[in-house]
């Protein structure tokens, strides 16, 4: 891979604005020069998009939720996120694998010993390089999704889960952020949004 691209993944619980900061980083780091690919998980890919309307709506095993992510990510990463590395991109991903540690086991009680077996199958070579950590409460997360929903959003089954699934997701990231705290930086993303975008200016600078 092209040592000038970087891997840069966003992570957090729903409701942490993760997806709106990927606009703007991903705007940020085209203004300084950089080619930039954005893309999303689970998705990224035709077959990743069909794959992400299962996840996100329909019912299943948790297991096979955490084969299902795999699988959508073993496309990306050979479809989208390798040929973008090797070019020089620098790769802004909405969600990676530290999301399925989070959701999957953390939430779900998926074991963390079979993802990572799947993750060094699926990926073991290609890791992230940096990982934005949006850190929100459980309660503001619920707030926010809550209003989302009132304003006509249709929340989907992740979304909907009880504060319970989230704090134990929110536990999950944070301490996979403790374990690395080389690849992670988190960012409160409870303040207003010009001082999380001050914070995330500063993470591009480092870089």
């Amino acid at each position: 891979m092209n040592p000038n691209g970087r891997f840069i993944t966003l992570e957090g619980v729903d409701g942490a604005g993760k997806s709106t900061h990927a606009v703007w980083l991903t705007q940020a780091i085209a203004a300084a020069g950089h080619p930039v690919t954005a893309t999303r998980e689970p998705g990224g890919t035709p077959l990743g998009e069909r794959l992400r309307e299962l996840l996100l709506n329909h019912p299943m095993t948790h297991d096979t939720e955490a084969l299902l992510m795999f699988a959508a990510r073993r496309e990306h990463v050979e479809q989208v996120i390798r040929p973008a590395l090797a070019r020089g991109d620098w790769v802004v991903c909405d969600r990676f694998t530290d999301a399925t540690y989070a959701y999957q086991a953390g939430g779900h009680g998926v074991s963390r010993a079979r993802i990572a077996e799947l993750e060094a199958f699926v990926h073991g070579d290609c890791q992230p390089d940096l990982t934005i950590l949006f850190d929100v409460p459980p309660a503001v997360s619920r707030e926010r999704l809550l209003r989302a929903q009132a304003a006509g959003r249709t929340l989907d089954k992740f979304e909907s889960e009880q504060q319970a699934f989230f704090e134990r997701v929110r536990a999950a990231y944070l301490e996979r952020a403790a374990a690395d705290p080389q690849r992670f930086r988190v960012v409160d993303s409870s303040r207003p949004l010009e001082r999380v975008r001050r914070d995330l200016q500063r993470v591009l600078e480092s870089l």
